[in-house]
């Protein structure tokens, strides 16, 4: 019998970091539990409202990376309406606790907690909520670490990951000491960009 495929929920920060590197980043499917990434629609949304993300990552809508992201998430009507009501439910808590999640992260927190499936972020206020409601998450890092492991990408590939993130300066918190712990070797070093 075939295994079901195992899908993580990758946000919008943990696409923006991989998404170039790894291409096609979603709906491919890796290792013998048949790992597969993908993302919610509303990620184009919350991109095209941000100056900034547009400034960042300019990429994002090149038409190799927007068809690669029209493979979203499928969901019943049903599976629709409890992500609805979840929705409410996380965001009114968020909003409470911690003002920093924004609609789109609950929209994915909700997302994950009524498809029972994790997410992949590095934003700690949305793992401090997805904690709350007992969804499992991943920091990219350790996203890395699982393609790694099942022989995905090779370890050479999550340097040329790691020393792109410290050349822009976007590496995620705790970076040193999760690089190291996961992979058992010290991050690239950060070079000076040039202007």
């Amino acid at each position: 019998m075939t295994p079901h495929q195992c899908r993580i929920l990758v946000d919008s920060n943990t696409y923006f970091r991989l998404a170039r590197s790894i291409h096609p980043l979603l709906h491919v499917e890796f290792g013998n539990k048949r790992y597969c990434l993908y993302v919610i629609k509303e990620l184009q949304e919350e991109y095209n409202r941000s100056i900034r993300l547009k400034n960042a990552f300019s990429w994002v809508n090149d038409p190799e990376y927007a068809e690669n992201r029209s493979h979203v998430l499928e969901v019943t009507k049903e599976e629709k309406f409890e992500i609805k009501r979840a929705y409410d439910f996380i965001l009114d808590y968020a909003r409470n606790v911690h003002p920093g999640v924004s609609g789109v992260d609950a929209l994915c927190l909700a997302y994950a907690e009524q498809l029972h499936i994790p997410v992949a972020t590095d934003d700690d206020e949305m793992r401090t909520v997805a904690g709350a409601y007992g969804i499992t998450t991943y920091t990219t890092l350790e996203l890395l670490k699982l393609m790694l492991d099942c022989r995905h990408i090779g370890i050479e590939k999550v340097r040329e990951i790691a020393a792109y993130w410290a050349y822009l300066h976007d590496e995620p918190k705790d970076f040193v000491e999760d690089y190291k712990k996961l992979f058992g070797e010290g991050p690239p070093k950060r070079s000076p960009r040039r202007h």
